[in-house]
Parts: structure tokens; sequence; C-alpha cells
């Protein structure tokens, strides 16, 4: 059991950190921008469909995911130069009712490229064997390399918020915009910046689960969802609390999804507990969203707090 709880353990901080990489660019967007992007999750899809792509061309899977990253974070500057400055002084309904139009445009987009099957993304030769973490606990050494990635990101996205100038920048933008526009910060050249940063970490976030989950039409929008939450749970505009907020749903949804239905096959038939188990721990993490809500409603780590 022990083991188990480990295993699962680990499986959620890989999962937290893959929401990570997607609520760190969405909280810098919603929090800095006041633009509510239900598109982020495209460029999620987008990278991962690069990645699959620019892989098998060249062989190499840390030849693809490079390529990925820049292109996909050039997809997000012009989307944001192109489309996203109209929208910025528009109101929450408009930016929501286009940016759903641009999901519908980029999975039918994605559909005529690569077609409506999901195509593969095979994990690299040297990550495809199980790496023994203590006896009787095998973990795959992919999912590995993704707990280090991210825990390497969330850093260097600490350091670049913290240390930098651009950081600086960033967090007087989240702040009070007027106020930065004042001191001389180019905020457009700024959101561009900003924008093209997020759409990497989505890119990311596509390549490293790529290999564990389909690369297929409209992967992006389940996934958006929990950032979403991660993003609200947080605070809006926080590195810090979307880097909170994505551990503790990742841990909460994994170990809920695992362990509940054991749980609950102590007091419940099988048959019951196979029915319920899956739709209970799938409203856990949303029950644990109205609580903070309820005790913090600015979210734990607010920007502007």
């Amino acid at each position: 059991m022990s083991t188990l709880i480990i295993e699962e353990a680990l499986n959620g901080l890989q999962f937290g950190l893959m929401l990570f990489l997607l609520a760190a660019g969405l909280t810098l967007v919603f929090g800095i921008m006041d633009m509510i992007n239900l598109a982020h999750g495209s460029l999620y899809m987008i990278g991962a469909y690069l990645t699959a792509t620019v892989t098998d061309a060249s062989g190499s899977y840390f030849i693809g995911v490079p390529v990925a990253l820049v292109a996909t974070a050039i997809i997000g500057m012009v989307l944001e130069v192109s489309l996203f400055r109209r929208l910025y002084r528009r109101d929450h309904l408009s930016q929501v009712l286009a940016t759903f139009a641009l999901i519908l445009i980029c999975n039918e987009s994605v559909r005529m490229i690569w077609g409506a099957q999901p195509i593969p993304l095979n994990t690299p030769v040297a990550f495809t064997h199980p790496v023994e973490l203590m006896p009787g606990l095998q973990y795959p050494a992919q999912r590995l390399m993704i707990i280090g990635v991210g825990l390497v990101v969330a850093v260097a996205m600490y350091f670049l918020v913290a240390k930098t100038r651009l950081g600086m920048w960033v967090r007087a933008g989240a702040s009070n915009r007027e106020m930065a526009t004042s001191m001389g910060v180019n905020i457009k050249w700024l959101f561009t910046a900003v924008f093209g940063i997020g759409a990497a970490l989505c890119a990311l976030a596509g390549a490293m689960l790529g290999p564990l989950l389909a690369v297929q039409v409209g992967m992006g929008e389940s996934i958006l969802i929990l950032a979403f939450v991660v993003v609200v749970i947080g605070g809006i505009g926080s590195i810090r609390g979307a880097f909170v907020g994505a551990l503790l749903i990742g841990a909460v949804d994994t170990l809920s999804r695992s362990l509940l239905p054991l749980l609950l096959s102590k007091f419940l038939s099988p048959a019951v507990t196979s029915s319920i188990g899956a739709a209970v721990a799938s409203i856990i993490i949303y029950v644990l969203m109205a609580a903070v809500l309820f005790w913090k409603p600015q979210g734990l780590f607010p920007a502007r707090g």
C-alpha cells in the first residue's frame, strides 16, 4: 500500500507540474492583460502536433521539442499581434466568444493538416525503461524526465519573474497596468513577449505529455478546464499561486482517482464503487476550488494582494 501511495504521489507531482506549464502562461495573460483566452489549450495541442511531426521527420525527440517550442511561441505572438490586441478593450463575453471561435478554427486547421486520427509521439529510447527508485518500486523514466523538466522550468520562471527586469515589468503590469505604462513600460511589446512565453510553455507541456497521451484533435479542451481551476485557486496573475495550485490539483486529482475507489470498496459493493468512484473523484477538485474561494476569494497568492 505504501508503494502505491508513493507511486501515485509521483504521478500527482508529474501531472501537477504539467498543469503548471499551462497555468503559468494562462495566469500571466489573464492577470496582466485581463484577457480570457479559451484558445490557450489549442497552443498546447499545436505544440504536441509540431513535436510529433518534427520528431518523425528528424528522427530525434530532442530536436522536435525545441523546434516546436520556438514555432509555437511565434504562432502565439502572431496571434497576439493580429487578433488579441483587438480584444483587450472588449468585455469578457466578447473575448470568450472570439477565443472559442479560435478553438474551432485551430481544431479544423489541425484536422485538415494532420487528419482526424491521432498521430504517434514515441517516448525517446533513453526513457523507455523504468527506474528502480527503491526496492519494490519501479517508476517510468519518461515520467521522471517530466518531473525534472517541470521543476527546472518552475525554478526558471521564478527567477524570470522575481529577479529580472522583464519580470519586474510583468509584476508591475499585473499589479497596475496604468502605472506601469506611465513609468515607461512598453505594454504592447510586454504583452507580446508574455504571450510568446505562455505559448512556449503550452508547447512544452504538449511535448512532454504527448508520449503519454494521444496527440489528437481537441486534446487541449479537457486540460484547459483544470488549468483555469489552477489559476483561480492560485490567484490570477501569480506565478507562485499557479505553482502551488497546480501541485495541489495534481496531487488531489491523482490520489483521489486511485485511492478513493479502494476506500469506497471497503464499504460499498464493487458495482456501486465502480460507478460512483470516478465521478466523486472528478468532483473533489471543484469542491476544493469552492473551499479555497470561500476562504480566500482572490485565491491563495493573488498578484494584486
